[in-house]
């Protein structure tokens, strides 16, 4: 029996789900072909779409064995699955007669070569606006407001804790009901039994942990899952390419509203809470892409953290700091601290409220100055933001991914490769232990094989493309994360034996 797995809110997760005929619908879109090479494939992955993408005939999949070297089989295994789960490549079954071939799918070869060369009339990278642009509208003011809108919404999950349930923030009231009724039912944060007080979930602690690009599309794809129960697949077909579309865009440009579709044009609203467009009251008739927007198919290590940008927008930060290729310093000193010794004391050097509503989640907070505050870890603090559902992986990965410059400075010379003191890492896993001792992964449990030949050729398949948790030889049985690339592997093998 299979273990039914969490709503995974990961880009690459939900369009892995999706089916074979919706992937096709999004590829007939230039703008989500590129966006899609962009962000979602693996180096290697890029190599070989490159160059399958102008061959004339199939490519006969023994020829990739001279491609890759011997040492690069399961990155390659990993390539291949990853192209096949997105529906991006064709591989034809193993044959006695034809060799095994492989070619990129017509949607989405197409689309990329039209997004690639230019032309068409599809106008899958918008329409800019001819109407004249109010001269405030730059790009720093669109940095502020979209890091204004987005620190709302933070800031609501993060005062959530402790029943604080309206969540304000140095900007404003916070998020519109609409964004706050769609982290309840993303289970970001829940409402506290017996009370009307909302309060964080592990889900929600997990989502503060992340970079701000990986925040964005979580939220996203939350409001995607939501119109798909509402109206169906098609509606966040749409929708999907919609967002793709704005990642194309040019920050600090203006672009032509009625040059949406009726179903586009009805996304504003929701995308205008989110912070991805500011819309001018006065002019309804052009809307502007914020960095939230223009970055969505960026790395997330390009990617400034949303405190950073906003720093640089009220600091009046010009538009040549502004490109998606760099990080600034800024963006360095934001990530980078905390520093934590080994009793525990915690000094983080930072003024964000944000920042410091974080740290109060797991630490006892103990004095303010400006530009730091003093804190301790202590077993309360700890078994506290485990009653909040956070765990002490989650905890020590922020402490780590936050650490000062100072700290990694000094492992490296002590040629240590841990950032955060060993006693403490382990003091945080030995406290939460103290309340749970059952580690659960998620997955799909496979068994009853036909044979061991069978057991073996799909459990070295699981652990090659890198979705194998568990195994038992003896048994013949494994435990797998993910589901779609045994079971496309399965019907391959099927064939062949036909």
């Amino acid at each position: 029996m299979a273990y039914q797995p969490e709503p995974a809110y990961q880009l690459s997760e939900y369009l892995e789900k999706l089916p074979g005929t919706t992937l096709r619908k999004l590829y007939q879109q230039p703008s989500t072909a590129f966006a899609i090479f962009r962000r979602m494939l693996p180096p290697l992955g890029k190599s070989i779409v490159q160059a399958l993408l102008y061959m004339p005939t199939p490519l006969a999949v023994a020829q990739l064995d001279f491609w890759v070297r011997q040492d690069c089989k399961k990155a390659r295994d990993h390539a291949l699955a990853s192209l096949r789960s997105l529906h991006i490549i064709q591989i034809t079954g193993h044959g006695r007669e034809k060799p095994q071939v492989i070619q990129l799918t017509t949607n989405f070869k197409n689309s990329l070569r039209l997004a690639l060369e230019g032309g068409g009339d599809h106008h899958s990278f918008g329409i800019r606006s001819t109407l004249p642009v109010d001269p405030k509208i730059t790009v720093a003011f669109l940095d502020k407001y979209g890091s204004e809108k987005w620190e709302d919404i933070l800031h609501y999950v993060v005062n959530s804790v402790g029943g604080i349930g309206e969540g304000g923030s140095a900007h404003g009231s916070g998020p519109k009901a609409s964004v706050k009724s769609l982290l309840l039912d993303g289970h970001l944060v829940k409402t506290r039994p017996g009370t009307n007080r909302i309060g964080i979930t592990k889900a929600g602690f997990t989502f503060l942990l992340q970079e701000a690009n990986a925040q964005v599309w979580t939220l996203l794809l939350l409001w995607l899952e939501t119109a798909d129960r509402a109206s169906g697949s098609a509606a966040s077909v749409d929708m999907l390419s919609f967002l793709f579309m704005l990642a194309s865009l040019e920050l600090g440009k203006g672009y032509d509203t009625d040059a949406l579709s009726e179903s586009r044009r009805n996304m504003l609203p929701s995308l205008v809470d989110f912070g991805l467009i500011y819309i001018p009251p006065q002019m309804s008739r052009q809307y502007f892409p914020t960095r939230l927007a223009t970055t969505l198919t960026s790395s997330i290590s390009a990617l400034r953290s949303i405190s950073s940008s906003f720093a640089a927008a009220a600091a009046g930060a010009s538009n040549d700091i502004s490109s998606l290729g760099g990080i600034s310093q800024s963006s360095n000193n934001d990530k980078s601290f905390i520093i934590i010794e080994t009793n525990y004391r915690i000094y983080a050097y930072t003024s964000s409220p944000l920042q410091i509503a974080v740290l109060s989640l797991f630490t006892q907070l103990h004095m303010c100055f400006p530009g730091m505050i003093t804190g301790r870890l202590t077993r309360e603090s700890i078994r506290k933001a485990i009653s909040y559902g956070i765990t002490a992986d989650q905890i020590v990965t922020y402490l780590d991914s936050h650490a000062h410059e100072e700290m990694r400075r000094r492992a490296n010379v002590n040629k240590t490769p841990a950032v955060l003191p060993p006693t403490v890492v382990d003091q945080i896993k030995l406290w939460q232990l103290e309340n749970d001792r059952i580690k659960t992964t998620p997955g799909f449990l496979f068994k009853d094989f036909e044979s061991p030949e069978e057991y073996l050729a799909i459990a070295n398949h699981a652990d090659e493309v890198g979705v194998s948790a568990w195994r038992d030889d003896a048994r013949q049985m494994f435990f797998a994360k993910k589901h779609e690339p045994i079971r496309d592997f399965m019907k391959s093998r099927k064939k062949a034996s036909e």
